[in-house]
């Protein structure tokens, strides 16, 4: 085998890139290992695809259970399936961090493959990111690398930012910042960000540490690639002829600025350039769409920096119409949040569970592991107008819904004060520009509405940009005036503009970030500048939520279950539970609640309906209380000896009245004061050493005998002497 390997130092960790003829047929290739954790990247390029009018990039991210040193999977089905969610999010990572140093009008399949050999306390995200650099990079494809990725994380209590933390340093219960950010040339081209609504100023000093960690990496990567890097293969770029041009200047570039910045929109007049083509230049169809975007995006790019114009006639710090309403759907669901910022249109729809409806997580990331939010994102053909595949979810689906449940996560309340499981599906019903920041909206005003106790709502806003070519290289010594920040874009601003950058927060922090761009990178200070309008913006659509709902509701949704807790001793389990589960399942069947959860530590969860789960909790209770000196009870005699009565007091309790506690007097025979199955009243008098409850009905009531007519014994009766026979329990 043939082999080379480089190393460096990063956050005081060794990252290892190690180049082999293992996998000798790709393009490229290596094996980049970091503390424990070893992912393999391959980049492969394949032929011209003929007539096609889009870039074919594919990036997978595949997670091999042998990494985690475990045998997953289900009993039926012991290797790998579909990508884990996680895998998915990996992949959009990738893929978004690569896609812009290409050229665009490339029309060769790039398929990128990064697989999980070993995984360990290092997440294999940001390792995928800088092996599929290093693939590309020292491979013969043409692309605009290298680029690098940092994870960036903060605990809590401490004021230090961590690179690269472990997943032990990264637990919800700890960690107050995650933020994962890519680059090159002291630009970020991808961020995604999870905070416990951290400032906006903070996050500039994590984005400006991330920089400072691209700049090592890049130095180190193009080192490798200067040395090892295969010759770029050259590749002829793809211009539109002079009769197309032509064509296009006569008779659609006079239109652009109609339907471009009307109502019509430039779609209706793409169609037409199509039809105009194909019977003109039918050879040049390929072609044709992408002169027209280019053309498009060239118009509005120019339009907003020279002339502050928008598609849609706003300034470009300006929100489009915002409507909010909480509930009002149905009283069947638990809970609904409807969202509206100008043709985008959300409705999500919220439902409560008890603690064993969480989802179960088996991957190689997180094992056995239990997830009790749950954020789902669909996006149906209808919502854009359109015709299509109904049903399943692809990669910007969980994407979406991922980003969603991180900007709600970090005001959810804990499972010790909110013990539901909560699971929210964002339907977008209309889509014209971030449909993603919609849900979050949506879904704050659905958590209101079902009376999930939350910290704060959360509101979120997609900004965008409009930059020159080359705005931020590093030939640009000024970049004023080559570069506009825009407030909610709508889609065409999204489609034909540089940067998504979404931000979702409350009144005291940022909760989630999401960036992609288009151009190679943006530099820290712009993206703190987008930061303050977003926090502006946020600010305006708050207001309106809570127009709409001030706070979550005082109560939950009477359909909902409800959810008891309580707490017993660790060693009173197995009585509840009850040999193979009688007991515990007896009660369930008695009361007719849905479940009864019990935690290793004690802590029991009682799920029902209509006031199962009162007395499902009331019998546990019952059965695991520790009584004690001095309490009164009203309870069932169950059996009557020579020397006294015992009594019920509780579901496993029972107590000996002894004969001469009966009464203040003696008397003659227990039969006379008591029978079995009356209820008598009691009072504890005494707990022994072997824990036997001593009862009294004297001390609980001292006329109980003589009111039943009962007088005193004789001085020579045997029973009432006081002699006190041993007890036989």
């Amino acid at each position: 085998m043939q082999k080379k390997e480089y190393s460096v130092e990063i956050g005081g960790k060794t990252l290892t890139a190690q180049f082999t003829d293992l996998a000798d047929q790709a393009n490229g290739s290596v094996i980049l290992r970091y503390g424990n954790t070893a992912v393999m990247a391959t980049a492969v390029m394949g032929g011209e695809r003929e007539g096609q009018d889009w870039f074919p990039l594919s990036v997978e991210f595949e997670e091999k259970f042998y990494a985690a040193g475990a045998i997953l999977g289900s009993r039926f089905m012991r290797r790998e399936g579909r990508p884990s969610e996680e895998a998915v999010l990996s992949a959009r990572v990738v893929d978004r961090t690569i896609r812009p140093l290409f050229d665009q009008s490339l029309r060769r399949d790039i398929q990128i493959i990064v697989s999980v050999l070993a995984i360990d306390e290092e997440d294999p995200d940001v390792l995928g990111v800088i092996a599929t650099s290093l693939a590309l990079g020292t491979s013969d494809i043409p692309w605009g690398g290298p680029v690098s990725a940092v994870r960036i994380g903060q605990i809590n209590g401490n004021e230090e930012l961590i690179i690269n933390p472990s997943y032990t340093q990264r637990t919800a219960e700890v960690e107050v910042l995650d933020l994962l950010a890519c680059g090159r040339s002291g630009n970020v081209n991808m961020i995604e960000i999870g905070a416990k609504e951290v400032p906006e100023e903070r996050l500039g000093l994590g984005l400006e540490k991330a920089v400072e960690v691209h700049n090592a990496l890049q130095t180190w990567q193009q080192s490798i690639i200067d040395e090892i890097g295969k010759e770029k293969k050259d590749l002829p770029t793809r211009k539109p002829s002079e009769a197309l041009a032509t064509l296009f200047t006569e008779h659609i570039h006079p239109k652009m600025g109609e339907y471009v910045f009307g109502e019509k929109g430039a779609y209706m007049l793409k169609d037409e350039w199509m039809k105009l083509v194909k019977e003109h230049l039918p050879e040049e169809k390929a072609d044709a769409g992408d002169y027209f975007e280019h053309m498009v995006d060239e118009l509005v790019h120019t339009e907003a920096l020279q002339n502050n114009r928008r598609q849609d006639g706003r300034a470009m710090d300006e929100i489009r119409a915002l409507y909010a309403q909480a509930g009002g759907v149905s009283d069947l669901i638990h809970g609904t949040g409807i969202f509206y910022r100008g043709g985008t249109h959300v409705l999500s729809a919220l439902t409560l569970g008890g603690p064993e409806d969480a989802q179960l997580i088996d991957t190689i990331e997180s094992q056995d592991t239990k997830k009790r939010y749950m954020h789902h994102y669909n996006f149906p053909p209808f919502s854009v107008g359109e015709t299509g595949r109904v049903g399943g979810f692809n990669r910007r689906m969980i994407g979406h819904g991922a980003l969603a449940e991180k900007a709600l996560m970090p005001v959810l309340p804990s499972k010790e004060e909110f013990p539901y499981t909560i699971r929210i599906v964002s339907e977008t019903m209309a889509s014209n520009g971030s449909s993603s920041q919609a849900s979050v909206c949506g879904s704050t005003l659905a958590l209101m509405d079902a009376g999930v106790p939350i910290k704060r709502p959360v509101a979120g806003i997609a900004m965008g940009m409009m930059s020159l070519p080359d705005a931020f290289t590093s030939q640009a010594s000024n970049t004023e005036g080559n570069y506009k920040i825009l407030t909610d874009i709508q889609g065409p601003e999204d489609h034909f503009g540089d940067m998504d950058f979404k931000v979702a927060g409350t009144t005291e922090g940022v909760t989630a970030v999401q960036m992609d761009v288009k151009v190679a990178g943006v530099p820290v200070p712009v993206l703190m500048e987008a930061f303050s309008q977003a926090k502006k913006a946020r600010a305006e659509i708050m207001e309106v939520m809570l127009a709409a709902i001030p706070e979550p509701r005082a109560d939950i949704n009477p359909r909902a279950p409800k959810i008891i807790s309580l707490t017993i001793k660790e060693d009173q389990i197995g009585l509840v539970i009850g040999p193979g589960g009688k007991t515990i399942n007896g009660i369930k069947d008695t009361t007719g609640c849905t479940e009864i959860n019990i935690e290793e530590d004690g802590t029991v969860f009682v799920t029902g309906q209509g006031g199962t789960a009162e007395v499902a909790a009331q019998m546990i209770k019952d059965l695991t209380r520790e009584y004690t000196v001095g309490e009164r009870f009203e309870g069932e005699v169950t059996r009557l000896m020579d020397f006294g009565a015992f009594v019920k007091i509780g579901p496993n309790a029972e107590g000996l009245v002894h004969i001469s506690e009966l009464a203040p007097f003696r008397v003659n025979r227990v039969a006379d004061v008591v029978s079995e199955g009356e209820r008598v009243p009691v009072i504890i008098k005494e707990i022994d050493e072997k824990k036997r409850i001593n009862l009294s009905i004297k001390a609980a009531d001292p006329n109980f005998a003589s009111n039943k007519g009962v007088a005193p014994a004789a001085p020579n009766d045997n029973h009432a002497s006081g002699h006190k026979p041993q007890r036989e329990h």
